[in-house]
């Protein structure tokens, strides 16, 4: 059997695009990289409300990133219809951004729309919350964390196809 000509596609997304989402996806970069699957992933991240959108990632986000040697070189972007035929998962960060994904996606929408959190994470972590109004980076390697811990396995369950 030949392998697929499409990549597969995750993106990850919060409210604003600055903080949780694009540590996602920079995380989810690097689990496909340690796994060698680069050439078999798309990864993006964007948010709900454009507020943001051009912007870099809070310089918190960034800071975490680099101490775990991860680069991130995106810019904020919105959620827009044809994302949820573009990508093959839209992965919400909270319940709050799951229910508007789930409000926002078109009927002829094909993505399956999940939370990054029930990949991995035991019951009472699985909210990756938003630490845009918190004081200092510790918020960040929380979510650096749980993006690391949550890819890994949404990673090994996508290859085993074992995502509903």
């Amino acid at each position: 059997m030949g392998r697929r000509s499409r990549k597969n596609s995750v993106l990850m997304v919060c409210v604003g695009n600055l903080c949780r989402s694009p540590i996602a996806e920079a995380v989810m970069r690097d689990v496909v990289k340690r796994a060698g699957m680069q050439g078999e992933w798309h990864v993006e991240s964007a948010g709900i409300e454009g507020w943001h959108c051009g912007k870099r990632p809070d310089e918190r986000a960034l800071n975490i990133l680099a101490s775990h040697n991860i680069e991130y070189n995106g810019r904020a972007r919105v959620l827009v219809p044809k994302d949820f035929l573009k990508f093959d998962y839209i992965l919400a960060m909270d319940r709050s951004n799951l229910a508007a994904l789930k409000r926002m996606a078109p009927d002829y929408g094909t993505a399956k729309v999940l939370l990054l959190g029930d990949f991995g994470l035991k019951p009472d972590e699985r909210i990756i919350e938003d630490p845009y109004y918190n004081l200092g980076e510790e918020p960040f390697e929380k979510i650096y964390q749980q993006c690391n811990t949550a890819c890994k396995q949404f990673l090994k369950q996508a290859r085993l196809k074992q995502i509903m």
